[in-house]
C-alpha cells in the first residue's frame, strides 16, 4: 500500500506540473498577442510559476490560476482568447482602463468565466444577440466607457446568475431587454436607448438611466404616455427616501409648494390654538397680521429661564444666534419648499429674504416622551456646540404632539445628493482631494461628538451620507446627531440608520462601534461612488458595498472598485484611495469585536494623504 501511495503522489505531482506548464505557456502566448506587453508584463517569464506571486495581475488560489487583473497597463492589440480558454480554472478577467479597440473579442468561449470587466477601453461595433448565451456562470459584466453600438444583446436575459451589469457611456440603441434577474447593480446611462424601462428595473435610481433621451417610465421623470413632457423642477436637495420615490413625489411637491409655508406654521396663529391633534392646516397668506402671535425670542446669551413660564404657544426659541435673530413673522413671510420625508419626520426649506437667511424646518413627532424642561435643556446643549464639521441648530419650537428643529439651509445639499442625486451638477467636482477632505471632516466631526457625548451608546446614531451636509467649498457638516435618547425607542429602531446595522439585526444591540459601521459605509460609498443598498429600507436596489468590498479584498481586486470618476488620478493617489477603502472595510466588519474602534478609525483616516 505504501508503494501505491508513493506512485499516486508522484502521478498527481507530475499531473499538476504538466498543467502548470501548459497554463504558463498559455499566458506567455497571451502576452505575445498584446502590444506594450514586454514592458507592462515584464514579470511574465518562463521557468517561473505564474502563482509564485511575481507575475503582474495573475491571481491564484491554492496554486491554481483563478483570475487575470490586467488593469491600467496601457495594453492594446488583439487578445488571444484561445490561449485564455486553455486556462480552465479562470474565473475573473479584467482589462479595465487599457487601449484595446475593435470588436469585442470572443470572450464567450470562456464558458466558466464569472467576472468580465472591460471598462474604459475603445471597443467598438455591435455585439451579436446570442453572444452571451454560452456564459452561464457570468455574474459581473462591465462594458462601460467604450464605443459599442447596436442593441443590447438579448442573450443577457438568459444569464440567471448575473448580478452586475454596467453598459454606461457607450452608444447602444434600441430598447432595454427585460432582464428578470435580481441584479444588485445596473447602469445603462449615457447611451442612445429608447422606449419604456422594464418594470422590474424601476427600483434602480434615475442615475442608472440618465443620458438616454428616448427612455421613459420609472424611475425617470418621463412617463411613457407623454415622453415629450417637460421635466418638473426638483423641490430641493433630497435625502435617499425621496430619491428612491422619484419624480412621482415631486409632482405632489410642485402642487403643494405654494401653500407649504402657511401650512408649516399654522400652530402660531392664535385663532388655531385649540385645533385637535395640532396638525398643520392651510392658512391664507392674507391673514390679518394681528392674528399672528408676536414671537419673543431670547438670545442664546441671555440668562436661561424655564420654557413654560412666559412663553406663548407658538414661540420659537433661539438657541444659537450665530445667524442672527428671527421670529415667527419672518417665517410667515418666507417662501417655502418641501425637501422630503426622512426617518425622523418631514423637512421644509423656508427662505426669509427680508433678513437674508434660509433655514430648514424639521418637523419631528416622535419625541413625545420628552417634557419641555428636558427638551429645552437638550436643545440648548446642541445650540452651544461649535465645530467646523457640525451643523448647530438655530432654534426650536416645542409642543407636546410634535417638535420643530430649525437649522441653517445648505444650498449644495447633502453628500448623498452630490454623489447620487445630480451627477451633472457636482459629481465632476468630486476629485480625490475633495473626497478625502469630506471623509476627514466627517471623522473630525465624529471625534468632537465622541468627546461631547462620550457616555451615549450612539453619539451620532443616524450617520449616513444624506445626513452629511456640504458647504459651498465641500466642508462636511454632520446633522441629525445624538437623537437616540430623545426618540421613542420603538421609533428609533425604524428611524435611525444605526439600527439597520448587523449589530442590531443579529444581536438586537447597538454600541459606539455601530457608529463605526455607519462611518465605514460612507467611506465605501465615497470611494466607489456606488449607491449603498444598506440605505434602502426594503433591501432592494443599490449595491451591497460591504459585500462588494470584502469580496474584492479576498480576491485582491479592490482597485477595480474605485469610482471611474477618479481613474485619471495618479497612481500614488490611487494607492491612498485603496488605503482609505481598506479602512472602510475594517470599519464594516460584521463582528463588532473585529471592527475598528472609532478612535483608531479616525487616526487611520488622518494618515491618508492626497
Amino acid at each position: 500500500m505504501g508503494v501505491v501511495r508513493v506512485y499516486l503522489f508522484l502521478f498527481l505531482f507530475l499531473l499538476l506540473s504538466v498543467c502548470c506548464a501548459l497554463e504558463t505557456q498559455s499566458l506567455l502566448r497571451l502576452k505575445e498577442s498584446l502590444t506594450n506587453s514586454e514592458r507592462a508584463l515584464a514579470s511574465w517569464i518562463p521557468n517561473v510559476s505564474p502563482c509564485s506571486g511575481s507575475w503582474t495581475g495573475v491571481v491564484c488560489f491554492d496554486n491554481v490560476i483563478t483570475g487575470l487583473h490586467l488593469s491600467d497597463l496601457g495594453l492594446s492589440g488583439p487578445i488571444d482568447v484561445e490561449a485564455l480558454a486553455e486556462i480552465h480554472t479562470l474565473r475573473t478577467l479584467s482589462f479595465v482602463n487599457n487601449s484595446f479597440s475593435g470588436p469585442i473579442p470572443q470572450f464567450n468561449k470562456l464558458g466558466s468565466i464569472k467576472s468580465l470587466l472591460l471598462t474604459q477601453n475603445n471597443f467598438s461595433g455591435s455585439i451579436a444577440s446570442d453572444f452571451f448565451s454560452p456564459l452561464k456562470s457570468l455574474k459581473k459584466l462591465w462594458l462601460s466607457g467604450n464605443n459599442l453600438t447596436g442593441s443590447i444583446p438579448e442573450s443577457l436575459t438568459e444569464l440567471e446568475l448575473l448580478k452586475e451589469l454596467h453598459l454606461e457611456f457607450n452608444s447602444f440603441t434600441g430598447r432595454i431587454p427585460n432582464l428578470r434577474q435580481e441584479l444588485r447593480s445596473l447602469d445603462v446611462s449615457n447611451n442612445k436607448l429608447e422606449g419604456p424601462i422594464p418594470e422590474k428595473m424601476g427600483r434602480f435610481s434615475a442615475r442608472s438611466f440618465e443620458g438616454n433621451e428616448g427612455l421613459c417610465g420609472k424611475p425617470l421623470e418621463k412617463t411613457c404616455d407623454d415622453v415629450i413632457s417637460t421635466m418638473l423642477p426638483a423641490a430641493g436637495k433630497v435625502g435617499e427616501e425621496e430619491y428612491e420615490s422619484g419624480w412621482a413625489k415631486r409632482v405632489i411637491v410642485v402642487m403643494v409648494v405654494a401653500a407649504v409655508a402657511a401650512v408649516i406654521f399654522l400652530f402660531a396663529s392664535s385663532s388655531s390654538r385649540r385645533r385637535r391633534e395640532g396638525d398643520f392646516r392651510a392658512v391664507s397668506r392674507s391673514s390679518n397680521a394681528e392674528e399672528v402671535v408676536e414671537v419673543q425670542v431670547p438670545s442664546v446669551r441671555a440668562e436661561r429661564r424655564e420654557v413654560g413660564g412666559n412663553n406663548k404657544r407658538g414661540e420659537i426659541v433661539i438657541v444659537n444666534d450665530a445667524r442672527g435673530i428671527f421670529g415667527l413673522q419672518d417665517l410667515m413671510k418666507a417662501t417655502a419648499e418641501v425637501l422630503g420625508n426622512g426617518g425622523l419626520g418631514s423637512a421644509y426649506k423656508a427662505s426669509m429674504t427680508n433678513i437674508g437667511l434660509s433655514v430648514v424646518v424639521k418637523r419631528m413627532r416622535e419625541m413625545n416622551k420628552i417634557g419641555k424642561d428636558v427638551f429645552d435643556a437638550e436643545m440648548r446643549q446642541f445650540g452651544r456646540l461649535r465645530h467646523p464639521n457640525l451643523i448647530t441648530p438655530l432654534a426650536y419650537h416645542y409642543r407636546r404632539e410634535e417638535k420643530l428643529l430649525i437649522n441653517e439651509y445648505m444650498p449644495k445639499g447633502s453628500l448623498f445628493y452630490v454623489l447620487h442625486g445630480d451627477r451633472g451638477l457636482s459629481h465632476s467636482e468630486l476629485t480625490w482631494r475633495t473626497r478625502l477632505k469630506i471623509v476627514k471632516g466627517i471623522a473630525r466631526g465624529l471625534n468632537f461628538l465622541y468627546t461631547e457625548f462620550s457616555t451615549y451608546d450612539l453619539p451620532h446614531g443616524n450617520l449616513k451620507s444624506s445626513n452629511v451636509l456640504l458647504t459651498n467649498d465641500y466642508e462636511p457638516l454632520l446633522s441629525d446627531y445624538a437623537f437616540q435618547p430623545l426618540i421613542n425607542p420603538s421609533v428609533a429602531v425604524q428611524a435611525l440608520f444605526a439600527f439597520k446595522s448587523p449589530d442590531y439585526e443579529q444581536n438586537q444591540k447597538v454600541t459606539q462601534k455601530t457608529d463605526v459601521y455607519c462611518l465605514g459605509i460612507i467611506i465605501l460609498e465615497v470611494i466607489t461612488g456606488k449607491f449603498p443598498a444598506q440605505y434602502h429600507s426594503n433591501g432592494m436596489g443599490g449595491t451591497d458595498v460591504v459585500q462588494l468590498v470584502h469580496t474584492a479584498t479576498s480576491e485582491e481586486t479592490e482597485a477595480e472598485l474605485i469610482d471611474s470618476e477618479l481613474q485619471s488620478e495618479s497612481s500614488n493617489s490611487r494607492n491612498q484611495m485603496l488605503k482609505l477603502l481598506r479602512i472602510g472595510a475594517a470599519c464594516t466588519e460584521s463582528n463588532p469585536e473585529q471592527r475598528l474602534k472609532m478612535k483608531e478609525a479616525i487616526r487611520r483616516i488622518e494618515e491618508v494623504k492626497v
